[in-house]
């Protein structure tokens, strides 16, 4: 469930510790840890789906800053999920998710690790579980990413690299270079994302780029994005996404979107979905939450989950 307020975006998406405990203080060294745990029972749209329990986030985030003095700071952030393994769907691959180095400059940050791409920032869905990008159709992270992250008052601007690492067989050998810019124009924010990718063994490029804006309109925040891929030299992916969200409440909020994915060769594919969330007035860091959705792929049935979340 990505955030759809890009205002949002703008202040957070280069401070990994957002939110976060912190653990020790002292002498310029700060260690913070985030949680993110979510569990929900959820029936997933589609023919003959049966109703489960599933581990979402199960996320430990490690991020330790040292000042370095001169406006400058040096940082670590090493995460973990288990996800898979607590859904019981270990394949042998490593409970690492992210785990990289950077230095900061006031408000320009440098880092190289393993990482999500800048590209991976873009979206404005508000599902839970079924909406996504053409993005995502290429890649989302790297092993061997470098990026660059800056705030520029209302402009944020993200750009990164996945080296392709080529005769380390360890390493996978994608290689992507891409970028995206959000600004907040007061009366709305939009955004704007690029990507070059290129598969291992591959001696041609992909492209995806995309488009999205949000605009608050007083009763409900309107949200909207397009995005396109080239996933063969002979297929493309078009995506778009429409969401608006309502504060029912002081403690609820609900969304309701639309995400359509036209493929060539395949049916053009759209699916609906409508959600609540309520955190609790005391810790606003404890939620509860449900969904709706649907598609219109043949003989599909309706898909509903129920949940909780509970981060630092």
């Amino acid at each position: 469930m990505k955030k759809i307020i890009l205002t949002v975006a703008i202040a957070a998406a280069s401070s990994g510790a957002v939110n976060a405990a912190t653990i020790y203080e002292a002498d310029g060294l700060k260690y913070d840890l985030k949680g993110d745990f979510q569990l929900q029972l959820r029936q997933k749209v589609g023919k003959d789906k049966d109703l489960d329990l599933e581990f979402d986030d199960i996320e430990l985030k490690n991020r330790v800053t040292y000042d370095l003095g001169s406006d400058m700071t040096a940082f670590g952030q090493l995460d973990f999920s288990y996800d898979d393994s607590a859904n019981d769907k270990y394949d042998g691959r490593s409970d690492l998710e992210e785990a990289y180095l950077g230095l900061s400059f006031g408000d320009i940050d440098v880092s190289f690790g393993k990482r999500d791409l800048s590209s991976d920032e873009f979206g404005v869905e508000a599902s839970y579980e079924e909406a996504g990008d053409a993005f995502d159709e290429l890649i989302e992270d790297g092993d061997d990413v470098i990026r660059l992250d800056a705030n520029f008052g209302n402009v944020y601007v993200s750009a990164s690299t996945e080296l392709e690492a080529q005769g380390n067989s360890a390493a996978d050998n994608d290689s992507a270079f891409d970028v995206f810019v959000a600004a907040d124009l007061g009366v709305a924010q939009v955004g704007l994302s690029y990507l070059t990718y290129e598969a291992e063994g591959s001696n041609d490029s992909q492209e995806a780029y995309g488009v999205m804006a949000s605009f608050d309109a007083g009763f409900a925040e309107l949200a909207a994005d397009y995005s396109t891929a080239e996933l063969s030299t002979a297929t493309d992916v078009d995506v778009y996404n429409l969401v608006a969200t309502f504060k029912v409440a002081e403690t609820t909020k609900a969304s309701v979107g639309y995400n359509n994915v036209d493929e060539d060769g395949t049916d053009e594919v759209a699916t609906w979905y409508a959600n609540v969330t309520y955190k609790f007035p005391t810790q606003k860091n404890v939620s509860v939450f449900a969904e709706l959705a649907d598609s219109d792929e043949d003989d599909s049935e309706l898909g509903y989950l129920a949940g909780m979340r509970v981060k630092f």
